[in-house]
């Protein structure tokens, strides 16, 4: 119960090991009526970048895109939910619907958290595809679209402890200075195009659009190869194995 003494409950929604809670839900639906990420960011009280970053997320949690968008910075671009997105959207508030009656039985009140949190800037879903390596450390495969795997590597132990097997759901969570653009060692090698950069003096954000909808956001800083790097640029992020981290439900 909460501190005033009200019923509090948590709804997310979960498909195919994605989690989505009412914020998102609330963003995919200003974007279905309004047609662009600035205008719905506005609508929902989100600053364009946020809203950009919760689109990204969301297409990066499922197997299919929820939005499809086109980068035009906070002036405009057009933005579609998809019919996989919509079906999101209609899952998330019958489910609503169903447990507020019921909680209202209860409790008048109902405080609604939302979906998955994590200080990993890239939060990416996938299916296992191989697990290989006899030893302590075991090298997971996890495919996040047709043409597009990530490899991680992780003790025996957590592949235990996780339940790990070919075909269960996974996400790789990879802090954003675990991606280096152009250089260094790495197992994973993923082509993108920059799609958007946000810098200071000390550091920029670099966000790409891989392939099927999902993105990668690195961090880069001066006299790094990526610090140079301008929207519309093709570059191939690296990132080792041993920097993935998987997570299960």
């Amino acid at each position: 119960m909460s501190d005033d003494g009200e019923f509090s409950a948590s709804l997310i929604l979960k498909g195919g090991g994605a989690r989505v809670g009412l914020e998102r839900i609330a963003l995919l639906e200003a974007v279905a009526s309004l047609g662009a990420i600035s205008a719905a960011a506005k609508a929902v009280g989100l600053s364009y970048k946020g809203a950009w970053d919760g689109v990204q997320a969301l297409n990066n949690l499922f197997d299919e895109p929820l939005v499809i968008a086109a980068p035009g910075g906070r002036g405009g671009g057009a933005a579609e939910v998809t019919p996989h997105g919509q079906a999101v959207i209609r899952a998330f508030r019958t489910a609503e619907r169903e447990l507020g009656a019921a909680f209202a039985r209860l409790e008048g009140g109902l405080l609604w958290t939302l979906g998955l949190r994590t200080s990993a800037r890239n939060a990416l879903r996938g299916v296992v595809a191989a697990i290989d390596g006899d030893g302590v450390t075991a090298g997971v495969t996890l495919s996040l679209a047709e043409d597009l795997r990530l490899r991680a590597s992780i003790t025996r132990r957590s592949v235990e402890d996780l339940a790990l097997a070919p075909g269960r759901p996974a996400i790789a969570l990879i802090k954003s200075s675990f991606v280096r653009l152009g250089e260094g060692d790495g197992e994973n090698r993923l082509p993108g195009e920059v799609v958007d950069r946000e810098a200071g003096e000390a550091s920029a954000e670099v966000t790409l659009a891989l392939s099927a909808g999902k993105t990668l956001v690195a961090t880069a800083r001066p006299g790094d190869p990526g610090w140079a790097l301008a929207v519309g640029d093709r570059v191939e992020a690296r990132i080792a194995a041993d920097e993935v981290i998987l997570a299960v439900d």
